[in-house]
């Protein structure tokens, strides 16, 4: 168990070694994703309470509308209403999640974040997440939505910055305030990823109860090498788990 308020270099190691076996034995980047999440949420505990400082652990991927299964390729049409999505449009698209509330659960039970399509910079930018993400991971936006072959691979070497808005409240870049921030009380915002050899990005977003310090954030970028070796066998194939519970 790790306490988020005292999480240090030792702790990180730890952590890491369990992160880059998480994956064995799994059939899918959606199973490893699951356990990724579930760890996350699982192993970090408030040592007063003993509950998650996490209220919702999600782990997101672009992938590209054509490859999307139909049920996604549905969900993503209902975001832009009748334009036409291209099939080689990436989708941010919701992998996992776990969190305090049963909608939280499952992907499938998620409203409005299961599949986005990244239609142009211009979308991407109205989502102000989203595209602080792109730009803390030291990313351009137009390298997530058309990564060029000859650029992936320097981009997938890079370690990649952490996303942290320490002071979730009335912050610009966490949207639903009166719905989730301010209810959940949600103090930080966490995400931390990188790309993978396909040109796609993952990321893992922590929705967290206590603040997180800056110093705290920084040891999460190895954190983010070690679940790419993890989900790296099933990047491009066997992305969707067929049969996981709903």
């Amino acid at each position: 168990m790790y306490d988020l308020q005292q999480f240090n270099l030792r702790d990180m190691t730890e952590c890491g070694a369990a992160l880059r076996k998480i994956g064995m034995g799994a059939q899918s980047m959606e199973e490893t994703a699951e356990r990724v999440v579930q760890y996350f949420y699982q192993q970090f505990r408030d040592r007063q309470t003993g509950e998650s400082p996490f209220a919702l652990v999600r782990f997101f991927k672009t992938h590209p509308f054509g490859s999307l299964p139909t049920e996604l390729r549905a969900v993503a049409q209902t975001m832009v209403a009748d334009t036409p999505i291209s099939f080689t449009t990436k989708c941010l698209t919701l992998l996992a999640t776990t969190g305090d509330r049963p909608e939280w659960q499952t992907r499938q039970a998620s409203k409005g974040h299961q599949a986005i399509p990244l239609m142009s910079a211009k979308l991407v930018a109205q989502s102000p997440m989203i595209s602080q993400l792109i730009q803390q991971f030291g990313l351009e936006v137009k390298a997530v939505l058309a990564p060029s072959p000859d650029l992936i691979l320097d981009l997938e070497q890079r370690t990649f910055n952490v996303f942290l808005v320490s002071n979730a409240l009335n912050s610009p870049y966490v949207p639903a305030q009166a719905e989730f921030v301010i209810p959940c009380g949600i103090r930080s915002v966490l995400g931390f990823g990188g790309m993978l050899p396909s040109g796609d990005l993952m990321a893992l977003i922590l929705f967290s109860k206590r603040s997180i310090a800056h110093e705290t954030a920084d040891l999460f970028k190895t954190l983010a090498l070690n679940i790419k070796m993890a989900v790296l066998p099933f990047d491009r194939n066997r992305v969707f788990a067929k049969s996981l519970p709903v």
